[in-house]
């Protein structure tokens, strides 16, 4: 009986996991309206009073200097810069509706705007974990090990750096990363924003790769980054050089206030509401005034807090609401949105199940084009999962698959079928389904759709367990994507030379 189990194992894994095709996803529904038109520019008006009566700490001299040049009142010794309405309307509307970043492999290139709609991986945190070896500091291996996975699973349009390396030097690490993803990976990722060096290399290894110069990488774009302002109102000395270094290359640039509400804004929802917009437009500002049309993507990470204890939460009825309404403000301004798929379970469990569930439906009912954190989040952000990465493809190729239009047409009706079977019967066998077998309906990554005799008999793996071994099979399968020997070799150099000068200052 036990080999019985174990050679179907075997069968199921030699002929993979099953996937939907890589695709550019367009969402067709109309997003859900939470407020009204009167209650939008209410929230706008807020915004605006914060920015001109308190204004914005900046942190970077860079950034200062920059909003100066724009005409923001600021004051150099408390390093606060106050920018009026009209500063604001006006740099807010250069920015494009929509850009497309460029992969290294072409097919891979995916846009931003509209109704389109792109997934990407967790991003930053210090903690990986997996079902073998628990939670653990991250190394360079997990990093590569989710970039391979990554690679391999078609749902995942955009990479990030998704655990951290913390087992490699904390002032070059962010090197050794690029140089992974430029190898491991042929679709787009997000590099580092934590200072201008960060942006300027990463830029060089994309030149190397692609064999562009500065003004073809700014033409089209080839990395993106997120700035997170402090909550509330300020935003860090390398948060703003990074943010200055991509809009002067032309770079696109998620900017995210992280309003927790109760905690780094207002407990109400309106309030942190208006605190994130203000941030968000101060950023996008900031930005368009260092380089006109610099792509732009508003980020919204509104939720609220445990009040008992402080913790924050995720995944909640007050973030898919706060969800909504960010797509509303994101849209009035004719900016692309990002939202995220958060939970804040300690484990890859129910919980973890249901707040991720309930945070990307809010995002994609609400119209987002980038759910960032898409896949692999777990302890609200502190851990990157490597089941969870596997439970969290399994949303999202199901919501991908929600996306897609069904036919309506003579024989999508199956009047013929209804009349070859006749009342009492059954159709697994007609005409009609047997043409479609196989096709006809979504096919899981990671549910097991069969009955409990069945399930037992195999050995009655939980979905984490489930998840453990879909992870493993997909590295097993992995090949990385041709590039040449030579480019990787400039590639070493570069590093090579990179963290010589930083060892050397």
């Amino acid at each position: 009986m036990a080999r019985d189990r174990a050679a179907r194992r075997d069968r199921r894994a030699a002929a993979g996991p099953r996937q939907t095709p890589w695709r550019r996803l367009s969402n067709p529904y109309e997003p859900v309206r939470i407020l009204s038109d009167d209650q939008v520019e209410a929230i706008h008006g807020a915004s605006l009073r914060l920015l001109e009566e308190i204004g914005l700490d900046v942190w970077s001299a860079r950034a200062l200097d920059a909003l100066a040049r724009a005409g923001a009142d600021v004051d150099r010794t408390e390093r606060r810069a106050r920018l009026d309405r009209g500063l604001i309307e006006e740099h807010v509307a250069r920015v494009p509706p929509r850009f497309e970043l460029r992969a290294r492999n072409p097919e891979r290139t995916v846009g931003f705007g509209g109704r389109e709609l792109v997934f990407a991986t967790v991003g930053g945190p210090a903690f990986a974990s997996d079902l073998a070896r628990g939670r653990r500091a991250g190394t360079f291996q997990d990093t590569c090990d989710f970039a391979r996975l990554t690679h391999m699973l078609n749902v995942i349009h955009l990479g990030d750096t998704a655990v951290e390396p913390t087992d490699l030097a904390p002032e070059t690490r962010y090197l050794d990363v690029y140089r992974a993803f430029f190898e491991l990976l042929d679709r787009p990722w997000t590099t580092w924003g934590m200072g201008s060096h960060q942006v300027e290399d990463a830029l060089a290894m994309a030149g190397i790769v692609l064999g562009a110069n500065t003004d073809e990488l700014a033409r089209t774009p080839v990395v993106m980054t997120v700035i997170n302002s402090n909550s509330p109102l300020r935003l860090d000395g390398p948060m703003g050089d990074g943010l200055v270094a991509m809009a002067e290359a032309g770079q696109p640039v998620i900017a995210t206030p992280f309003t927790l509400a109760g905690a780094m804004s207002p407990v109400t929802l309106a309030g942190a509401l208006a605190q994130q917009n203000a941030e968000a437009l101060a950023m996008i500002a900031l930005a368009q005034s260092v380089r006109p049309g610099t792509p732009m993507v508003y980020g919204g990470f509104t939720s609220n807090v445990d009040m008992r204890t402080g913790a924050p939460a995720f995944g909640t009825p007050e973030y898919v609401k706060a969800a909504f309404a960010t797509g509303q403000l994101a849209r009035r301004y004719r900016v692309p949105w990002r939202s995220s798929n958060v939970n804040a379970s300690n484990v890859v469990d129910a919980q973890a199940a249901y707040e991720s569930e309930m945070a990307v439906w809010g995002a994609i009912m609400g119209g987002v084009n980038l759910l960032y954190q898409g896949a692999g989040w777990l302890e609200g952000g502190l851990t990157a999962s490597f089941e969870k990465l596997i439970l969290d493809a399994e949303i999202l190729q199901m919501m991908a698959e929600v996306l897609q239009p069904f036919a309506v047409d003579d024989q999508s009706l199956g009047v013929d079928a209804v009349a070859e079977v006749g009342p009492g019967g059954h159709f697994f066998g007609a005409a009609h389904t047997i043409e479609r077998f196989g096709t006809a309906f979504y096919s899981p990554l990671l549910s097991d759709w069969r009955n409990f005799e069945t399930w037992t008999e195999d050995g009655a793996r939980n979905t984490t367990e489930r998840a453990h071994g879909i992870w493993h099979a997909l590295l097993e399968a992995y090949e990385p994507p041709p590039i040449d020997a030579a480019i990787l070799a400039e590639l070493d150099a570069f590093v090579a030379r990179r963290k010589a000068a930083i060892a050397a200052a």
